[in-house]
């Protein structure tokens, strides 16, 4: 914590190598997460959601659906993926946001992500980004072409842990809120 703010500890880019990810204690299924970040040059995070912790005891983080936190100028990891599904606001390595975003680099930004049973939206500051099903053929066919290509049942959970993204590089996160809906 730095003035009340949690901090992401630099440790070279690796994942969860300094403190480690934050992971919630509760599974959550129908929600609104909102989450105000700060990143710095070049930096790479996410706010994951529908997390099985049991998923990866290897290393690195926990497996979930992600909404991409990264510098899209700066980090190599932007230039990955297909059309963009790397880059800031994205369903990370599965679907892209646009390129215009509203995004201030200087100052706190708010993530927003609303589950509905299996229906997704991303916003950022206020704008939607993107939307989406699981749970059916199309959302398997675009996980069958992933980097979770190999993790079974990906990102089809009834219900999962929300977790914010340790991945070695300085971010800030603040005003976490999560709003369960019925």
């Amino acid at each position: 914590m730095e003035d009340g703010i949690l901090k992401v500890m630099k440790s070279g880019g690796a994942e969860s190598a300094n403190g480690g990810d934050i992971v919630t204690t509760r599974k959550y299924k129908n929600f609104i997460l909102k989450v105000d970040f700060k990143i710095t040059e070049g930096a790479n995070s996410g706010v994951k959601y529908f997390v099985s912790p049991d998923l990866n005891k290897g290393e690195g983080s926990a497996i979930g659906c992600e909404f991409q936190i990264l510098d899209d100028d700066k980090h190599p990891d932007a230039k990955l993926g297909v059309k963009g599904n790397r880059k800031l606001g994205s369903l990370y390595d599965l679907i892209p946001a646009p390129q215009n975003k509203p995004f201030n680099k200087k100052e706190f930004n708010t993530a927003t992500i609303i589950v509905k049973g299996n229906y997704v939206e991303h916003w950022l500051n206020g704008v939607k980004l993107i939307e989406y099903t699981r749970n059916n053929d199309m959302w398997n066919a675009l996980v069958a072409y992933s980097k979770y290509k190999n993790w079974p049942d990906f990102g089809n959970l009834a219900e999962g842990n929300i977790l914010l993204q340790d991945h070695g590089n300085e971010v800030w996160f603040k005003n976490i809120k999560i709003k369960e809906l019925k």
